[in-house]
C-alpha cells in the first residue's frame, strides 16, 4: 500500500515522544509519503495525581532518562488539511467528524484514548489494543502487548505505547483487512494512583528483597523417555515421571534441545552464571539411561546466549542461538561435536530478536522469532522471515511482524510435523514471563498470510512442579522441557526445600 499524504491528529497538550516514534517508523516504511503532524488545541484533561506519578517515577525508576511518556513542545507544522490527505491518523478519539479523508483509531481496552490502557495498568493488566477504522467500526487489527519487562505506570505505558505504533503499522499496510474481534471490554476496577504507587513501592521492595536471598529465577530442565506420543501430541504433562537435570548452585539450566548426532545423544542448553549474568550453551551428553558424565561447554560468546536452535542440513549441524544483544540472528555450525562451533552466515541483520526458530514447509524455509526495538516486552511480536535455503536471503513476511499478542508469539521449542499438520509450541506470557506453553497449529503459512490456531494449553503443577514452564523438544525417545523453582542462595534451606518440591512429582 503506497501513501502521498499520512495526518497524524494529536492534542498538543499531549504531544509525547511516541508520537514521534509513530511517525519516524512511518516515514520508514513509507518514505515518499509526507508525514505531518496535527495539532488539537484541547486541554489536558489527565488527573494531576497521574502526571504527578508518572513524574515521580521518572525520577525513581527511570532516574530522569527519556521514556515514551514525556512531553515534547508541540512546534507549529504547516500540516496539510485532513481532506488532502490519504489517510489521517486519529489519536484524540473524536476527529472523524471533521476529516473527509479515511481515519483510523488506536482503541485501548475499547476506548478511544489512552485514559482506558492507564485503567488498565492500574487494575494490574494488560490492555488489549486495537485499530479501527473511525467510519465503519470495524477492528483492522488487534494485539495484546507483554508486560513482563514494565516497571509501574511508565513501564506499562511504554509497552502499550510501542506496541501501538506497531499496530498502526500493520493496519496502514493492509487497510482492507479485518478481524473478528476476540476481546470483551469488561470495566476495569483501577486503583486509586496513590495505592498503585505504594503497591509498587512494595513490589519494588519485595523484589529486591526476593533477590538479595534467591536466585531468580532458577530455571531447571527436566527430561524422560517416551515411547509413543509426548507432549506435543497429547497437550499434556502426564506419563512417564520427569526426572530432573542435576542443579548447579552458581548458574540455571533453561532452554533444552536435544540432539542424536552421528551416535552421540544428548541436550544442548542455556547455562546462566549468575555471577556474570550472562548465557552459555552447555551440552550434556546422554546415554541409554539418562544424563552420562558432566556437562561440557558448547559456545560462549561476550554478549548472552540462550535458546540453541539445532538444524542439519547436507550432513551438517547448525544452531541459531539468540543472542538479542548481539543485533543479529547468526547460524553457527558444528565444526566438532559437541564443543567447536564457528558462525558461517549472519541471517537477519540489525534485529532485536529472540528464540529464532526454523522449519522447512512448502519448499522454503521460515523462521519465527519475537522482536522489539528497545521497548515494551521481549514475547508479543511475532515476525516470520523466509528464505530458498539456510543460508538466505531471508526475507521479511509481507505481515511481519505477524502479530503483538503475549499468548501465542514467542517461540517455546521446535516446529513438529504430526498427522499432515505443523504444531508450534509457543509461551504464553500473558500473566507473566515463561509462566505457560501453548500448542498452536499453523493452518496457513505463505509469504503474504499467516494463521494459527490454539490447539493446547500447558501449565506446570503435579506432572511438573514449580511456577513456570516454556519449553518443549524432543528427539527420538528423549523428550525435554524447563521450568523455574524457588531456589534461596543459602545451601541448607536450598536442599530442604528442593527435596519437598521434587518429592512431589519428579525425580532429581
Amino acid at each position: 500500500m503506497t501513501y502521498r499524504h499520512i495526518l497524524i491528529i494529536v492534542a498538543a497538550s499531549r504531544f509525547m515522544r511516541w508520537h514521534e516514534r509513530l511517525r519516524d517508523s512511518l516515514a520508514q516504511r513509507w518514505p515518499q509519503a509526507e508525514i505531518a503532524f496535527c495539532f488539537d488545541p484541547r486541554e489536558d484533561d489527565r488527573p494531576a495525581s497521574q502526571t504527578q506519578l508518572l513524574a515521580l517515577e521518572r525520577m525513581l525508576l527511570r532516574r530522569n532518562k527519556p521514556t515514551l511518556c514525556d512531553h515534547l513542545q508541540a512546534a507549529p507544522q504547516n500540516a496539510p488539511p485532513a481532506s488532502g490527505a490519504d489517510i489521517v491518523i486519529d489519536l484524540i478519539g473524536d476527529a472523524s467528524s471533521t476529516c473527509a479523508a479515511r481515519v483510523l483509531r488506536p482503541l485501548y481496552d475499547g476506548q478511544k484514548t489512552d485514559q482506558g490502557a492507564v485503567a488498565a495498568i492500574l487494575s494490574g493488566a494488560a490492555p488489549t489494543l486495537a485499530v479501527e477504522d473511525a467510519a465503519t467500526g470495524a477492528i483492522l487489527v488487534e494485539g495484546l502487548p507483554s508486560f513482563e519487562a514494565a516497571d509501574g505506570l511508565i513501564g506499562g505505558l511504554e509497552a502499550v505505547y510501542s506496541r501501538i505504533c506497531v499496530l498502526i503499522e500493520k493496519a496502514l499496510a493492509t487497510p482492507d483487512s479485518a478481524v473478528a474481534t476476540s476481546a470483551s471490554h469488561s470495566k476495569r476496577r483501577p486503583r486509586a494512583l496513590a495505592a498503585f504507587a505504594a503497591c509498587n513501592l512494595a513490589h519494588e521492595c519485595a523484589r529486591w528483597l526476593y533477590h538479595l536471598c534467591c536466585h531468580s529465577p532458577h530455571w531447571r530442565i527436566g527430561w524422560r523417555f517416551v515411547d509413543g506420543p509426548g507432549v506435543i501430541e497429547t497437550g499434556d504433562l502426564s506419563g512417564s515421571k520427569w526426572r530432573a537435570l542435576a542443579d548447579e548452585t552458581t548458574s540455571f539450566a533453561a532452554d533444552p534441545f536435544p540432539i542424536d548426532w552421528r551416535g552421540q545423544r544428548g541436550v544442548f542448553y542455556e547455562r546462566l552464571d549468575y555471577r556474570r549474568g550472562v548465557g552459555d550453551i552447555c551440552f550434556q551428553p546422554f546415554d541409554d539411561t539418562g544424563p552420562a558424565g558432566a556437562p561440557v561447554e558448547a559456545l560462549s560468546e561476550s554478549w548472552h546466549l540462550s535458546y540453541p536452535f539445532l538444524i542439519e542440513e547436507d550432513g551438517a549441524l547448525y544452531m541459531v542461538p539468540e543472542a538479542s544483544a548481539s543485533g543479529a540472528i547468526t547460524l553457527y555450525r558444528c565444526v566438532e561435536f559437541p564443543a567447536k562451533w564457528e558462525p558461517v552466515a549472519t541471517l537477519v541483520e540489525g534485529v532485536e530478536a529472540a528464540d529464532a526458530t526454523i522449519f522447512r514447509h512448502g519448499g522454503r524455509y521460515w523462521m519465527t522469532s519475537v522482536v522489539r526495538d528497545g521497548y515494551g516486552g521481549y514475547s508479543d511480536t511475532l515476525a516470520i522471515h523466509h528464505a530458498p535455503s539456510l543460508f538466505g536471503p531471508w526475507e521479511a513476511h509481507e505481515l511481519s511482524p505477524v502479530l503483538v499478542d503475549s499468548r501465542v508469539a514467542r517461540p517455546a521449542g521446535a516446529v513438529v510435523s504430526h498427522n499432515g499438520a505443523l504444531l508450534r509450541p509457543v509461551q504464553d506470557c500473558s500473566s507473566g514471563y515463561g509462566k505457560k506453553l501453548a500448542i498452536m497449529r499453523i493452518d496457513a503459512l505463505d509469504p503474504r498470510t499467516f494463521r494459527q490456531t490454539l490447539v493446547a494449553h500447558l501449565g506446570p503443577g503435579g506432572d511438573w512442579p514449580g511456577n513456570r514452564l516454556h519449553t518443549l523438544n524432543r528427539c527420538g525417545r528423549l523428550e525435554v522441557i524447563d521450568g523455574a523453582i524457588l531456589t534461596p542462595k543459602y545451601t541448607p534451606l536450598r536442599r530442604v526445600l528442593h527435596r519437598a518440591i521434587d518429592g512431589r512429582g519428579l525425580d532429581a
